[in-house]
């Protein structure tokens, strides 16, 4: 157009639908002269009159293309949200997992979660994500040409490549690849901007209106995981009613009956993530080829019932959790019975009597600390 008809489409990228555009300017153009909508940009001007050129200009300061503009954006919006809400509620997705033979049936956030869980690889949330089917498509075929998904650099077969993004912890996407733009919901919101554009306007937004009323807060639904299998629930009562029925854990009375404070319940959960995770029964630890061989064992035995003494898992390295982004952790809290009366009063607090701060200060501690501190570093 630009060669051959001299028209300039300023902010090509803010075009939502490109197609839809020309056509209706093709149509307009055809009912009215082309510089009733376009600025004239005259070339070469100091040049002979037939060396020079007019080119036509058609931007968003014409209040009818900026009309244009923002319908075809609306419109684009509204069909990726359509399409994201089908996904959400599909039951017909099939899939295979891309790091194992496992295959999944049912909604596209069960592969996802798996490959999450199992394999360390996170694309993001499920309902962050649309056209979820072509997404997976693009990143298998990077796989089947043996290129990795963060470097994006080509090994000669595939064991090396998953040594590669195994050692590299390249079991990810990157995120400055613009290819993956568009299997992003934030990506549409603004359009023309990106990703980080959008939350860095977010973030800045969030730091100018630090006093702000949240009054009107209104909290978005969960999506916690079971600690047993791939059920997922928008409230943690949800989950914790599926695993009492589903596998007979029943969470809620483990933390009372323990007395589990907030750290214990996050050493606990993350402690049972894992066991699960390397397909060991936590309470006899026999080990199993598969989840659901030990699932089914620790049903039949009640072994998912029965913990194990709390100093194994009432550990430190289990502050740290087995899942990136386990949302079932950001729901824990305390009790308000947790805390007794014997427990206020564990520590006792005997105040000191300063009446007399000059006997206080020879009598005190410290000056035999010092004293000891003073003698070692005269031997050296």
């Amino acid at each position: 157009m630009i060669i051959e008809h001299k028209l300039v489409i300023a902010d090509m990228k803010l075009v939502a639908d490109f197609r839809r555009y020309i056509l209706y300017w093709k149509k307009r153009f055809a009912e009215q002269p082309i510089t009733d909508f376009c600025s004239v940009i005259k070339t070469n001007s100091e040049a002979p009159l037939e060396e020079q050129d007019n080119y036509f200009l058609l931007c968003d300061v014409l209040p009818e293309d900026r009309l244009l503009r923002e319908q075809l954006q609306q419109k684009r919006l509204r069909e990726i949200l359509e399409q994201q809400q089908r996904e959400r509620y599909d039951i017909s997705f099939h899939s295979m997992c891309m790091f194992c033979d496992q295959e999944f049936t049912g909604n596209r956030s069960v592969v996802l979660n798996h490959m999450a869980r199992e394999h360390d690889f996170n694309i993001g949330l499920p309902d962050n994500i649309v056209n979820c089917c072509e997404f997976l498509a693009v990143l298998q075929k990077k796989l089947d040409n043996l290129q990795c998904l963060y470097c994006e650099k080509v090994f000669r077969d595939k064991n090396t490549l998953k040594d590669h993004m195994r050692k590299k912890q390249h079991r990810r996407i990157n995120a400055k690849n613009k290819e993956y733009d568009k299997f992003y919901i934030i990506n549409y919101l603004e359009f023309g901007k990106s990703w980080e554009e959008v939350q860095s306007e977010d973030d800045r937004e969030l730091l100018d209106n630090l006093e702000e009323d949240w009054s009107d807060w209104e909290e978005h639904p969960v999506c916690a995981v079971c600690l047993f299998c791939e059920q997922q629930a928008d409230t943690t009562e949800k989950l914790y009613l599926h695993m009492q029925k589903s596998h007979g854990f029943d969470f809620p009375k483990i933390k009372s009956e323990h007395g589990l404070n907030f750290y214990q319940q996050v050493k606990l959960v993350n402690f049972v993530r894992r066991e699960i995770h390397h397909c060991r029964c936590y309470n006899c630890q026999e080990k199993f080829q598969s989840k659901g061989e030990l699932i089914s064992h620790m049903e039949e035995t009640k072994h998912i019932t029965l913990l194990p003494a709390r100093s194994t898992w009432d550990q430190p390295q289990y502050y740290f959790p087995t899942y990136e982004n386990d949302t079932l952790l950001c729901t824990l809290s305390d009790s308000e019975d947790l805390i007794t009366e014997d427990q206020s009063e564990d520590i006792p607090v005997v105040s000191e009597d300063i009446s007399n701060l000059k006997a206080l200060k020879q009598s005190s501690v410290l000056n035999q600390l010092l004293s000891e501190e003073n003698k070692s570093q005269e031997k050296f």
